[in-house]
């Protein structure tokens, strides 16, 4: 079977909507919202580019046949919910011209959309552009994923290169690039080596969603790899870590994401956009195009509703909002020394009394 193929069908046998970090997220409520659902705006910026509504279609796949379809039908999703996509890693079709088409699809279903190409950190600035002119991509997703490739049975072994490879394609791409983990998410330390060498994006996809060491470990043939099926850092965890760096970047957030109310606290916690993948593929193998389309308008319909009921009008203006940690995020936050109680008291100076 093509590995691309196996990936999604172990994505899809493996997914199931699980509790992670994000309900350890509590919001405090505000029973004075003082707005309407009209004030709310979704609109955010990344990228150098505005979008509608703060989610996309995240990097899934690409490079066989059946994988083609899955991108037709995603550039579908997303032309119909005017949202921006990423493709899966083009690596294949800069090897092999047969595969290309499964990439080209997005383009020709969606002549005006926002689309991202995606490459892993091993390749060169030749290739970053080759991605990037194989579909007219937007801008590039570089993935980081050393736990995936040490599991994979045919995985990579070096990762020296990695951070000159994107310092080269950063500084002489004429495209924005972001620069995302594949579901273990970044700390603190970690951004400020991608923003040392130009790094303006950052997604920071963290672990609770899709487990691709769960994935490949179920490609080997003992299988014995099953104890990092849950390696890595929660989105909720990263996101509080990107916070700790001053905000000289764009973040986005991805991994685990469930619904709208796990949107809702991503921007919360400081995402410019978030990016969604196994929740959508499942609902598109499951259900079809136009229940996931209906689904993610759904999302949208909820976001403005969840916007009004914290009483903020813009994206932005949602990192006031305060919440309190429970359970692994608050003990991730002492350890770490983040300051759980900047969090439960802002915004205080925004409420106005009368006296």
């Amino acid at each position: 079977m093509n590995r691309k193929d196996e990936h999604i069908r172990l994505a899809k046998a493996f997914h199931k909507e699980k509790s992670n970090d994000f309900d350890a997220i509590r919001l405090i409520h505000n029973p004075l919202p003082q707005i309407a659902t009209n004030d709310v705006s979704l609109q955010t910026a990344v990228l150098d580019h505005e979008e509608a509504f703060p989610f996309f279609i995240n990097a899934m796949t690409g490079g066989s046949q059946k994988s083609q379809q899955i991108n037709h039908d995603l550039a579908l999703i997303a032309k119909e919910c005017n949202l921006m996509m990423a493709t899966g890693s083009v690596t294949a079709a800069l090897k092999d011209e047969s595969v290309q088409d499964s990439f080209k699809i997005v383009r020709k279903v969606n002549p005006d959309g926002f689309f991202l190409a995606n490459i892993g950190a091993h390749n060169d600035l030749e290739n970053a552009q080759r991605a990037v002119e194989l579909f007219g991509a937007n801008a590039l997703q570089i993935h980081l994923n050393a736990p995936q490739e040490l599991v994979m049975p045919e995985g990579d072994r070096a990762f020296g290169d990695w951070l000159d490879n994107i310092a080269e394609i950063v500084a002489k791409l004429d495209v924005p690039v972001v620069v995302k983990e594949v579901g273990f998410g970044m700390t603190r330390e970690t951004m400020l080596q991608l923003i040392s060498v130009g790094v303006q994006t950052i997604d920071v996809s963290g672990q609770g969603g899709t487990s691709f060491t769960q994935i490949e470990n179920a490609r080997r043939p003992k299988r014995e790899m099953a104890y990092l099926s849950e390696f890595g850092q929660s989105t909720a965890i990263s996101l509080l870590e990107a916070a700790q760096v001053t905000r000289s970047f764009e973040v986005i957030a991805s991994g685990g994401i469930r619904n709208a109310f796990d949107i809702f606290k991503s921007l919360i916690l400081g995402a410019d956009t978030v990016g969604i993948s196994a929740t959508i593929l499942n609902q598109l193998l499951s259900h079809g195009v136009d229940a996931t389309i209906a689904m993610i308008e759904s999302w949208q319909e909820d976001l403005i509703l969840l916007y009004t009921m914290v009483g903020k009008k813009n994206t932005h203006a949602l990192e006031t909002v305060p919440v309190i940690f429970t359970d692994e995020v608050w003990q991730w936050c002492q350890a770490r020394g983040i300051d759980v109680r900047k969090y439960a008291i802002r915004g205080q100076n925004e409420i106005p009394f009368r006296f």
